[in-house]
């Protein structure tokens, strides 16, 4: 399956320049570039793209408000945003994730792991790494939002999903909650479906967020 990708980014170099490493991959296409928040969501909606690559500061409409836009349109529901940061704009992380983002990159990053990234979140994953970025969110799901929604109950979480949800929270992928849980991948991901659905997260960066308002996880934990 081909993935769809649109470029939001006000800097036609860095559009020219994502375009030609995307589109050297045989199963990723461009299907459009936008340079401003605004133009992304209209994007969205006429490309039917798989991901947005989505840089946070542009004019007329920021990236964050950009995501929240497209996670707020249920017409878009399977859109994912990859939201590309620079640690100079990490005040922005947390309202990012909040957004809708199912994870976010520093533009230093290296171009093979963007194009991982891309395929990622494309297939429903969360990118949560490297390390750096991890305690930069540890920092901002730290901070309390009392201008956000409140926290969803866990009641009808069972234990082993608690678990999981924690595991999550710490940045494992499926295998590896696998292997800390001692059961296959297979069952971890299928914990991750419930665990998602009951608490009605669009994905992993969502159920961290959960995880660390309701307090089941918590900084250098």
């Amino acid at each position: 399956m081909t993935v769809r990708v649109l470029l939001a980014d006000d800097q036609a170099l860095v559009r020219t320049s994502f375009r030609l490493l995307i589109e050297s991959e045989p199963d990723l296409e461009v299907v459009g570039e936008a340079a401003t928040g605004a133009e992304a969501v209209e994007l969205a909606r006429s490309t039917r793209a798989d991901v947005v690559l989505m840089d946070i500061r542009m004019p007329d409409m920021d990236g964050v408000a950009a995501t929240r836009a497209i996670s707020a349109d249920e017409d878009l529901a399977g859109v994912r945003v990859l939201i590309l940061t620079t640690f100079e704009a990490d005040e922005y992380v947390f309202q990012a994730l909040r957004a809708g983002a199912s994870g976010f990159l520093g533009k230093g990053v290296e171009l093979s792991y963007l194009l991982d990234a891309i395929r990622l979140v494309a297939h429903g994953e969360a990118l949560l790494s490297p390390m750096a970025t991890k305690a930069l969110i540890a920092r901002y799901l730290a901070t309390p939002d009392r201008t956000s929604a409140p926290a969803p109950e866990l009641k009808s979480l069972t234990e082993r999903e608690r678990q999981v949800l924690v595991l999550v929270a710490a940045g494992l992928s499926n295998n590896a909650i696998a292997e800390q849980l001692h059961v296959s991948p297979w069952t971890a991901k299928t914990h991750l479906n419930r665990i998602m659905t009951k608490l009605g997260a669009r994905d992993r960066a969502q159920l961290v967020v959960i995880a660390y308002r309701t307090g089941h996880a918590h900084p250098g934990a």
